[in-house]
Parts: C-alpha cells; structure tokens; sequence
C-alpha cells in the first residue's frame, strides 16, 4: 500500500534551492494530518549528501540519496530515471516537486514514466477523505480550481514562494540507492553552461521584485529600477512587452508566458496589468503599483497605488528607501 510524503529536493552547484525548503514544510504539514513520513529525493554528484540535513531542519524523515556524475549539471533523462527507480520501490502515496523551469521539465517525464497525473502550479494543498486535494489558479488566475489524482502517486507541482517555511527538525536519515543508469539510455549531455555574471537574483526566488514595462520606454531606463532593487535587495522584474522590445532578458519576464513569482513585495512601474501579466504575479504579498493612467488595470490588484509618472515617482521612493536604510 502507498504510503508517505515525498518530495524531489531541487538543488544547483551544490547548493539546495529555497523552493526545496518550501517543498518540505508542505510536505510535513500533510504527513502531519495523515499520520506519515516525509521523504526526500536528492540528486547531484559526489558530496551531495551533505545537504541532507539542511532537509532535515523543514521536517524530513528520510532523504534518498544517488550521487553519480550523470547528475551535474542537470538532465532530464538522468533525473527522471532515477527518480522513477527509487519512487516505484519505495511507493510514496503523494510526490511533490516545484513549478519551477527544472521542475515542470522534470514533472512531466515522471508523470509519463509513473503513469499517473499531476496537478501543475499549485498554490494550495489539503486533505480530504485521505486523498490530495491540490489548488491551483485556472483561467490565467480568474478562479480557482480543486483537482484529485486518482492514479499513485498523486503529483503537484508547488508555486515558488507561495508555501510558507516552517521549521520542523526531524531525523534526515540517510539512504543511499543506485539509480543502475545505462549510459545508453541518456540521450542528452550538457557541453556547456554559459551563465551571465553579476550575481543577480532570480525574480522566481526573490522576496521583493521591482518590474518595469513599457512605461519604462526604453532599456536605458532600467538603471533607476536596478538602483532600487539593489537597495532592497531585491530583482528586477519585466512585462512582456519589455522583454518583446528588447528591452529586457527574458530570464527576467514575469507574467503567463514568464515566470510565475508571489514576492513579498511586487513594485510594478509602467506596467498596465494585462491579464497575462496579473496572472504570474498576482499571488504577491503586496503589490505597488505606479503608472499614470488611473485606468491602468494593474490598480484592481493593486495593494498601493500611485497614479503619476513614474519617472518622478521611483526616483522618490528610492530616496525614501535610502533615508531609511541609513538610520
């Protein structure tokens, strides 16, 4: 019989990502309510078994560990093959992993090679009758729709800073298993990884992110959301008529066809709120929004809102911020 929580740990160059902590704190919750264990997968080369306990402190009962070459840095095959090994032995009742980009690439293999279904992007899970019930915004987030998997395990995928922390210190033992990889059978090899430098944050982590759109009217005008960003420690954020303009990477789009973000803070400058946009940020804590057009849709959402030009406006609150930070 199926049984236990698990999750699949996300890490990269040997460190776990925030939404792995997230991961585990909903697991524990739900193991919690049924009376079960909380398992981990971790995956990575050697020494990656060194981030086990940092599992642990969110509430892990067990981590299942595979370190091979084959796993830095990540592939789909690789992953999705070991993952399916250690998940058909074991028979975790509920799998959980991140809507993040090497969640939903992941997701979507094991879904095919476990046989089961999924629910995707989820912002909310509970219990009833000892099934999953996984939330999820529909319809580019105007509802809300409540899904049951019915095939085992049942599969979410979580929303990055959607699930709050919650520390939880369990044991964390250990468990080590060979995923028996046939290099015949991985079809893809990573030559190279090419990364930008600068050390910026990724909007998908960020507590607080400063985005701008075509209000911004140029990519010589993001210097002043940069500035205000860097002092809140924060990232910054673009629609996607920036991003189309050029003015702005795409790592850094926000919205339906971007990245889904639920910061503690959302800043928007210049940005009118297509359902698009409002889709991939809506489930921010709070939301500022500046633009001069009081018609701007972005203002329904909006927790704040400033109707003036922006490019009064930013320079002020980034006068402001520094005022603060100094005392």
């Amino acid at each position: 019989m199926a049984k236990g929580i698990w999750i699949v740990a996300e890490q990269r160059d040997g460190a776990l990502r925030k939404v792995s902590y997230e991961l585990a704190s909903a697991a524990r919750k739900l193991a919690d309510q049924l009376g079960e264990d909380v398992g981990a997968v971790l995956l990575g080369g050697p020494g990656v078994e060194g981030l086990a306990g940092q599992l642990a402190k969110y509430g892990v009962d067990k981590v299942y560990v595979a370190e091979n070459a084959a796993f830095e840095p990540y592939t789909t095959d690789a992953h999705s093959l070991a993952i399916t090994t250690v998940v058909k032995a074991k028979d975790p009742s509920i799998l959980l992993l991140a809507a993040s980009a090497q969640g939903k690439d992941l997701s979507a293999r094991l879904v095919g090679k476990l046989a089961t279904g999924m629910a995707t992007d989820c912002t909310d899970l509970k219990i009833a009758d000892g099934k999953l019930v996984a939330v999820r915004p529909m319809y580019a987030g105007k509802c809300y729709g409540e899904i049951v998997v019915s095939g085992s395990p049942q599969m979410a995928s979580l929303r990055p800073n959607v699930f709050p922390l919650a520390e939880n210190a369990k044991a964390g033992a250990i468990e080590k298993f060979d995923p028996s990889l046939d290099p015949a059978k991985l079809q893809t090899k990573v030559l190279e990884v090419m990364k930008e430098t600068g050390g910026s944050i990724d909007v998908s982590e960020a507590n607080i992110i400063v985005s701008g759109g075509r209000g911004m009217k140029g990519p010589e005008n993001y210097g002043m959301l940069e500035e205000l960003a860097g002092l809140l420690k924060g990232a910054v954020g673009a629609s996607r008529a920036a991003v189309d303009a050029g003015w702005r990477p795409l790592k850094d789009q926000v919205g339906q066809t971007g990245k889904t973000v639920a910061p503690n803070l959302y800043i928007a400058c210049g940005i009118s709120g297509a359902i698009q946009h409002l889709a991939g940020m809506s489930s921010s804590k709070y939301i500022v929004a500046v633009n001069k057009d009081p018609e701007a849709p972005i203002f329904a959402k909006a927790d704040y809102g400033i109707v003036d030009d922006l490019f009064k406006v930013v320079p002020e609150i980034t006068k402001e911020a520094k005022k603060l930070l100094a005392e």
